[in-house]
Formats: structure tokens, C-alpha cells, sequence
């Protein structure tokens, strides 16, 4: 199964690998990458790679009224420690915040879990403007970015490797943004997107504790999907909180000032780094909560035009 993996990243373009102080070190994963709406295709989804048949595919729209209460979902319980964090990484597509997942130091447990899953990295997705951004829309409404923490099963599976191809392999909060006040724990992330501007560069980045992220509301939707880039294994339990975080524009706009280029290059943005929404089957959307729609006046209409 690895050689398939592989094989999906060099046929997405992927790098496998990167320079930096720590030397070369090998692509944890081409998660969650990009792909642009409105102008030409990314390098990484110019390969014929598809899932034949895939029938639990991501990101979706949720429909607020149509999920489905399930009182026996647990709550989640989050404990990372922030000296599992290594660095941050631009890999041409995001930027990615790397973790030790060496132990079971940084993990998740419950929710709709049975197992608990070890943090692999963290990254987000965003929109060239606020009117769009997020992979999954709530009621066909976007956010202008979305957070999403990467784990894996370490019970069942010897690597994040294997967890990738197995169905139930990794498990992916989903954090929506939403425009508002500054955030003081994403500052300090900010302060330092300026340092890897450009894709492949990596700098050390120590002691962060991305709980700080989370919204204190336990509430989630939660649904069987997939990567939302090549290999597209759908081999992901998503958990996608209810509440979003606030940010401000000048950090949207930090996100917006890296790139998808290395330097030398022409210079290409980093914005719309996220893929279409994809058909929901005949899954079910599982909610915590009571699903009584409440509306956000932050969202914006714009899903029925960017949709696949």
C-alpha cells in the first residue's frame, strides 16, 4: 500500500521530501492541499489521479436541519503537549505545523473515536478574500478559512503511512474562521509565516499548543470522508466543531501573503487552497447536538457559485 501512496504523491506533484536545518526529511503528507477555483489548475491536481467509485468523498456541505442527533457520541478529549511541536513547513500547497507523534504525547480520545489518534500536523485553508475559503460549508455557506488537525489510529496501524490507506486511519477536526476579533493564540503563528514564504522552506517552531485554536463549544458534526487531496483515501473520520474561532483581517491577510512558489519563481499567491465539495451519498451527517438552525450573519452565499 505504501508504493501506492507514493506513487499518488509523485503523480500530485508532491515533494517528497525538503531541506532544512534539521536536513532532509520526507513529506508527512500532501494533506489537504490546494486547488484553484478560479484560475489554472494546481500542479498537484493535474494528474488523472481519482478515487474509481469513492462513495464517501470530501469536503461536504452540511445541512444544519438534516443532520442527524446522536446522543451516544462522546465528548471529545483533546490533551496536546505543546513540546511535540517541531516546525513549520510550506509545502507549496499550505503551510503545515508539524508534531513528534513518536508517543502518545499529543493525542485525542472519544468523540465518535474508538481508539485514540496521535497528532500528525496542522494546517488551514482560505479563501482569496473572506466571501470563501472553507472546504466544508454549513447550510451552503462558507467561512473565509478553515483549520484542520491531522491525526492517526497509532493503536491499530505501525505508521501515519499505513493509517492513510486504512478506513479507519485518521481522524481530522475541522475548526471553521471566521472574521472578528484578533486572535491572540494564532499571533504567534503569524508572527512567523514570514519566515516560509516560500514553498519548501521550513524553520523550527517550538512549544505551541494548538488547543488554543479549538473553540471551548464541545459541539461537532462528525461523518465518514476522505483526504480532500491526492491520494483522496478515504480513510478519515471528520469531526467538524460547531463554533468557529475569530480572527481579524491582518491575520487572514498573513496567510495570503505566502506562496505557492519557490523563490526565483513567479511569484504565485497561496489563496483558494481548497477543493470542491463533493457529493454526500448516502452518508450521514452525525451531530452532539440538537440540530437547531441557527444562522451565522458572518456566512455568505457564495457556495451555489463555487461548487463543483
Amino acid at each position: 500500500m505504501l508504493p501506492l501512496l507514493r506513487r499518488a504523491w509523485a503523480a500530485a506533484a508532491a515533494a517528497s521530501s525538503c531541506s532544512s536545518r534539521r536536513g532532509s526529511r520526507r513529506c508527512s503528507l500532501g494533506a489537504c492541499c490546494s486547488y484553484r477555483l478560479r484560475d489554472a489548475l494546481h500542479p498537484l491536481w493535474q494528474s488523472p489521479l481519482t478515487i474509481p467509485g469513492g462513495t464517501r468523498q470530501s469536503p461536504i456541505n452540511i445541512q444544519w436541519r438534516d443532520s442527524v442527533y446522536d446522543p451516544f457520541l462522546k465528548p471529545l478529549k483533546i490533551s496536546y503537549d505543546p513540546t511535540t511541536c517541531l516546525h513549520i513547513w510550506n509545502n507549496g500547497y499550505s503551510f503545515l505545523v508539524e508534531f513528534d507523534d513518536s508517543t502518545d504525547r499529543s493525542i485525542i480520545i472519544g468523540g465518535p473515536l474508538e481508539n485514540q489518534y496521535r497528532l500528525k500536523q496542522f494546517h488551514f485553508h482560505w479563501g482569496a478574500i473572506n466571501d470563501w475559503g472553507s472546504e466544508h460549508t454549513v447550510d451552503s455557506k462558507f467561512y473565509p478559512a478553515e483549520l484542520h488537525l491531522v491525526h492517526w489510529n497509532a493503536v491499530e496501524y505501525p505508521s501515519f503511512e499505513d493509517a492513510v490507506m486504512e478506513g479507519n486511519g485518521l481522524a481530522v477536526i475541522g475548526v471553521f474562521l471566521k472574521l472578528g476579533a484578533r486572535h491572540e493564540g494564532l499571533q504567534t503563528l503569524v508572527d512567523a509565516l514570514p519566515a516560509v514564504r516560500h514553498k519548501d522552506t521550513v524553520i523550527e517552531f517550538d512549544v505551541f499548543d494548538p488547543s488554543c485554536l479549538i473553540p471551548s463549544c464541545p459541539d461537532y458534526w462528525t461523518y465518514a470522508g476522505s483526504l480532500t487531496t491526492p491520494p483522496l483515501t478515504e480513510s478519515v473520520t471528520w469531526i467538524i466543531k460547531k463554533k468557529p474561532i475569530e480572527v481579524d483581517e491582518d491575520q487572514l491577510e498573513a496567510f495570503r501573503m505566502l506562496l505557492f512558489t519557490s523563490d526565483g519563481e513567479e511569484e504565485k499567491r497561496m489563496v483558494d487552497n481548497f477543493r470542491p465539495l463533493q457529493p454526500l451519498m448516502n452518508r450521514t451527517v452525525r451531530s452532539s447536538f440538537r440540530p437547531q438552525r441557527r444562522r451565522d450573519p458572518a456566512l455568505r452565499p457564495h457556495a451555489e457559485q463555487l461548487g463543483p
